[in-house]
Order: structure tokens, then C-alpha cells, then sequence
């Protein structure tokens, strides 16, 4: 049984065939908000869980002034020596915050984004796929998104760091708003979306391009998912990586670097963070650890789009052959 473009529901008993036009992506007559949702919310958890190690690493090697070290020429000589110095564990410091944020962040994440990529191809391109409207969608999902992962990627990447003063999770969300404020989980926020909007949108236009390229009929494809979605991460992650070495710093709040160029207390906006990033490295400031963060969203993109197209179309047929007639 597959679901495909034009045939939704094709093959399961007492079900009639979609309508022409009807296709497996968006699933308009048998895929529900809370199957976007439980799909979404899966896919994140385990996007963010599986390559975290490797994240962990994009978060060391974007230091602007690491310790010396913490200084790594590559991602498996950095993996290498986490382990050997800081323990097996360290990699993975922080994992929890993200799963608890990954989960609702991308279930509105991808809910919103095929309700929003449905209604607007209808008016720009009826009854067909609209990369307008597949970027749009997917920068509007992102607003979402990043309002509840913004707070658990602060605490994250502060775990992260080489020489991280928190001790667990909890004392580091206790520490950052006694001695920072509310305030300091969203500094990074404006620019966290300055980054994230183009990258989703070259994200989500790129998945669709590849899927129109290799998979025309939207047939349900594991193989043209993973393909399409590892695509579409990498060019989407090179891209944007000046976007996210401004992130790394208003988030981590890097003294070394800061006291380098004599900023006292915090640094805020993406003005100021462009403007540091450039003093400490020039041009290519903007792009440390651009392998790492490469390295890391191409698995993690194809997971998340096979994983998320998996589950769409599992819950779907099991939705549907429920109402089927016995």
C-alpha cells in the first residue's frame, strides 16, 4: 500500500481514490493536525538527539577566543578529545533541555508549515506546488519554532562550552536568570529568527525542488526523503553559517572574546554581534565551524524529513483504515 500524488487513499479497502491533484505530501482529506504534530514532534526529538554530539562540537569550534585546549582542527579530532579529556559523557551535555524543547517546537513547527504551504499554494498556484509558497510557509513556521526552542538552545549551548560552570540543566536555568535576567534566554531571539527564516526557507524550498526532481510522483520514498532532506540541510546550513556564529556568541556570552574587545557586562543584538564576530576574525569569523554545522544538519535534516514523512503516512493509513468498513 502506498500513498501517493493523486491516490491517497489507494488500496485500502472501502476507500475511494483522492481526487486528481490530491497529492501524498500535504494529504489534504486524510491527514489530520494532531498527525503533523505527533510526526513533527517525533522527527524533532530525534534530529536534534542523534547528531547532538556533533552539535556539541559546532558549538566549540564557533568560539571566537577558545581556550587553547579547546581547540580542534576537526570534527572527529574534537569528538576524540572531548571524550579522552572531559569523559564519554560530555558530548552529550545538554541533551535533555533539547528534547524537552525539540518535541512542541517542532510539532507547531510542522503543522504549521503544511497548513500555511496548503493554503498558499491554493492562491498562488492552484492545485499545484508553489516554491513561493513553500518558503513563505516554512519561514512562518519558524516563528514558532523559535519561540520555544530559543530559551532551551541558550541553556544548551552554555552547556556546551569548554569549561562549562553548570552543573546540571537546572542550575544553569537558575544561574542565567538570577545574574542575567528573563531576559537573556531571548537575546538571542532576533537573530536567532535573522537566521533561521532564510534558512528554513531555503530549507523547505530546496526539500521541495529535490522531491520534484527525484520523487515527481510524491509517493511515499524513504530513499528520496533522506536524499532530498540531507540536500536541502547542507545547502541551507553553508548558507547561513555567518548567522549562526553571531547566535553562538549572544547565547554563550563568550568572556574571553568579549573582554578582547573590551565589552563589559553582556553583549546584545545581532548589530553587536556582527560587529564583534568581524573584529575577533574578519571574514572568516563568520564561518567557524561551518564543517561542523554541514556535518551536522545533513543527517539531521534527512532524519527529520524521513522520520516525519514515516510517520505522516503511517498514522494516516492507520487512520484511515479505521474508518474503512469491515
Amino acid at each position: 500500500m502506498e500513498l501517493s500524488c493523486g491516490r491517497a487513499a489507494a488500496g485500502l479497502p472501502g476507500m475511494e481514490a483522492e481526487s486528481p491533484g490530491e497529492e501524498y505530501e500535504t494529504l489534504p482529506s486524510g491527514a489530520s493536525l494532531s498527525t503533523h504534530m505527533t510526526a513533527g514532534a517525533v522527527a524533532g526529538i530525534l534530529e536534534h538527539t542523534v547528531m547532538y554530539p556533533v552539535d556539541s562540537v559546532k558549538t566549540r569550534m564557533q568560539s571566537l577566543q577558545p581556550d587553547p585546549k579547546a581547540q580542534y582542527k576537526s570534527v572527529y579530532e574534537a569528538l576524540k578529545k572531548i571524550v579522552h579529556t572531559e569523559g564519554f559523557w560530555r558530548p552529550l551535555r545538554g541533551i535533555n533541555v533539547t528534547m524537552l524543547g525539540a518535541g512542541p517546537a517542532h510539532a507547531m513547527y510542522f503543522a504549521c508549515y503544511e497548513k500555511m504551504k496548503r493554503t498558499l499554494s491554493d492562491i498562488i498556484h492552484h492545485g499545484g506546488n508553489s516554491h513561493l509558497a513553500n518558503g513563505v510557509a516554512g519561514s512562518m513556521a519558524t516563528l514558532l519554532h523559535d519561540a520555544v526552542m530559543n530559551p532551551a538552545e541558550v541553556v544548551k549551548q552554555r552547556m556546551q562550552m569548554y569549561n562549562s560552570p553548570y552543573k546540571t540543566v537546572l542550575d544553569c536555568i537558575r544561574t542565567v536568570h538570577k545574574t542575567e535576567g528573563l531576559g537573556a534566554f531571548y537575546r538571542s531571539y532576533t537573530t536567532q529568527l535573522t537566521m533561521n527564516v532564510p534558512f528554513q526557507a531555503i530549507h523547505f524550498i530546496m526539500y521541495e525542488f529535490m522531491q520534484e526532481q527525484i520523487n515527481p510522483h510524491r509517493e511515499y520514498n524513504p530513499r528520496s526523503h533522506i536524499l532530498s532532506g540531507a540536500i536541502a540541510g547542507a545547502v541551507a546550513a553553508a548558507a547561513t553559517t555567518p548567522l549562526d556564529v553571531c547566535k553562538t556568541l549572544l547565547n554563550t556570552q563568550e568572556n574571553m572574546a568579549l573582554n578582547t574587545v573590551n565589552i563589559s557586562g553582556h553583549l546584545s543584538g545581532m548589530a553587536n554581534a556582527f560587529r564583534t564576530v568581524y573584529q575577533l576574525g574578519g571574514i572568516p569569523g563568520y564561518f567557524r565551524g561551518v564543517q561542523a554545522r554541514v556535518i551536522y544538519q545533513m543527517p539531521s535534516t534527512a532524519i527529520s524529513w524521513s522520520v516525519y514523512e514515516f510517520f505522516k503516512y503511517f498514522l494516516t493509513k492507520h487512520k484511515m483504515e479505521k474508518r474503512a468498513p469491515y
